[in-house]
């Protein structure tokens, strides 16, 4: 990844052994400048006015005021990248729902492996959010001709669909105005081990689909969606007229675990024209190629917009490389799906 000039990062953390650690931990990076620590949001409020950073790591649990409340309340106003630092809970869904970039989980503080991984992801994904568009509008989506057939003909098909940075929020955007009659979904986010499914939990709770982490040998069914663990690749297998998933440990792809590209390439060699592929925010490249994959193999393919992207990455480049058959905005992805099938 490129940089120019220094990130300038505001640290905010109640505790003041972790925000120092943290703090001296991502200044090691010669891209990343720490120009500012708040103890709490009040303070942290004072502090972006003050020295106008970049980017801002937040706890979740503060005093005061919590850090979903704070980022809810600031987004708006001073529209800041935020890379939200929490322990495992799924404060950090409503955290990105806020307008939260991404998240990361706070490191066992007495494991120098834990404290060493947790800053060098922490760098990857500040670098990633100073490149990011910010906003925590709600999708308004326009798909109320969107409607349950239950005696349709689809269930042979298979949506798979890719994301990463600011995909939690963008798959919920696409899945809450799918109905039942909808095809089986597979989708890969990158996400860590654990959160995967509490996400895919969420958004069983949230949408009419039935959605869980998927496991080996989980069908591909209609109303259903198998979300890739966070540790594991998946791909589907085609068993006489159906679909099941496979899960698995393995190398990282496009440095990913679970990869898109895996998913996808999968989906174009099983099912190929029966297939819809689709690429949502984040960044790098993964996906690209596997998307390419199926559209030769005669499926439709979308590719999330610049404009609706939280970051412009993964679907950029796979329309740059032709892999993209239609662009659309978040707001009207879910139509296109249900228009296609």
């Amino acid at each position: 990844m490129q940089m120019g000039k220094k990130i300038r990062v505001l640290v905010v953390d109640d505790s003041i052994v972790f925000r120092e650690v943290l703090s001296m931990g991502i200044s090691s990076d010669p891209y990343i400048e720490v120009v500012a620590k708040a103890v709490d949001p009040f303070d942290a409020r004072d502090k972006i006015l003050e020295f106008q950073p970049d980017v801002m790591t937040c706890d979740v649990e503060m005093p005061k005021m919590n850090g979903i409340e704070f980022i809810r309340r600031l987004i708006p106003q001073y529209p800041l990248p935020v890379v939200v630092v929490s322990t495992i809970s799924e404060s950090v869904f409503e955290a990105m729902k806020a307008g939260a970039v991404d998240f990361v989980t706070k490191p066992d503080v007495k494991s120098v492996k834990s404290v060493e991984t947790f800053i060098k992801e922490l760098i990857l994904k500040i670098k990633i959010a100073s490149m990011a568009k910010v906003s925590n509008t709600e999708v308004n989506n326009i798909a109320k001709g969107i409607i349950d057939h239950k005696n349709s003909k689809v269930s042979n098909k298979i949506i798979a669909i890719g994301a990463s940075t600011g995909g939690t929020e963008a798959i919920y955007n696409v899945l809450k105005y799918l109905p039942r009659s909808t095809p089986g979904i597979v989708i890969v986010q990158h996400i860590p081990p654990v959160f995967s499914r509490m996400f895919a939990e969420r958004l069983n709770d949230s949408t009419s689909l039935k959605v869980k982490e998927a496991q080996t040998g989980d069908i591909v069914e209609m109303g259903s969606v198998l979300i890739a663990p966070g540790d594991r690749h998946m791909k589907i297998k085609k068993i006489g007229d159906k679909c099941k998933v496979e899960c698995f440990s393995g190398e990282r792809v496009n440095g990913h675990c679970p990869s898109v590209d895996l998913l996808f390439e999968s989906v174009a060699k099983e099912v190929g024209s029966e297939s819809i592929g689709v690429i949502l925010t984040g960044m790098g490249y993964d996906g690209a190629k596997g998307l390419l994959s199926m559209r030769k193999k005669g499926a439709k393919t979308i590719g999330q917009d610049a404009k609706s992207c939280v970051v412009y990455g993964m679907p950029k480049v796979a329309f740059d490389i032709g892999a993209v058959e239609k662009q659309a905005s978040l707001e009207n992805i879910s139509q296109l799906i249900y228009s296609i099938i």
